[in-house]
């Protein structure tokens, strides 16, 4: 596995008012250094979001894909681009998803083995009707145990979700698996209230 994602704490950054697809920054919580880069493509049926180690895109690292067309409950495959290794799927629970935004974890021979919610129910219904005045945050699951964060800040100018996998010594969450998560909860659910 690459170095990159032998860290526990991460800020994605995305491109403000990118009107076709989305641009992602992956940086070092600490340094700051650029540790990834991502790029959605725009007018796709099928989302296809890869990851690279750099913005000129030299070397990819990760491939997520969605199983299907759109989908209002999409499987997204996640992929180490560099091996080829299935490191498992992300599922967004569309109805549940509604009220308080949830994915299910799956792992790579297809079983869900944990989730990604909103952090209470309360606070994403005052999201929904104030038009996401307040940041989001996410906790991971997987068996009942905490395994990452993801916060969001609010700054309209610089929209950033802190990653924290910390909580994962136990390595129950592959962090491949949790970086394409973060990059899904800015892509999709951004999609659907800009913050």
């Amino acid at each position: 596995m690459d170095a990159r994602f032998h860290r526990t704490q991460f800020v994605l950054r995305k491109k403000l008012l990118k009107i076709f697809g989305g641009a992602f920054w992956i940086r070092d919580v600490n340094s700051g250094e650029l540790l990834m880069y991502s790029k959605q493509k725009a007018f796709r049926l099928r989302e296809d979001i890869r990851v690279f180690t750099d913005e000129e895109m030299t070397t990819e690292l990760l491939t997520i894909k969605a199983r299907q067309m759109i989908d209002f409950a999409a499987t997204y495959d996640v992929t180490d681009a560099t091996t080829g290794e299935n490191l498992g799927a992300l599922r967004r629970r569309g109805l549940k998803s509604m009220v308080r935004d949830e994915w299910a974890i799956i792992d790579p021979v297809g079983q869900e083995i944990g989730t990604i919610k909103e952090d209470s129910t309360a606070l994403a219904l005052v999201r929904r009707f104030l038009f996401n005045l307040l940041p989001q945050s996410f906790t991971a699951e997987i068996n009942g145990r905490l395994v990452a964060q993801f916060h969001q800040n609010w700054n309209f100018f610089l929209p950033k979700i802190r990653l924290d996998f910390s909580a994962n010594q136990a390595g129950l969450l592959d962090v491949r698996l949790g970086i394409a998560a973060a990059i899904l909860l800015a892509a999709i659910e951004g999609r659907q209230r800009e913050y």
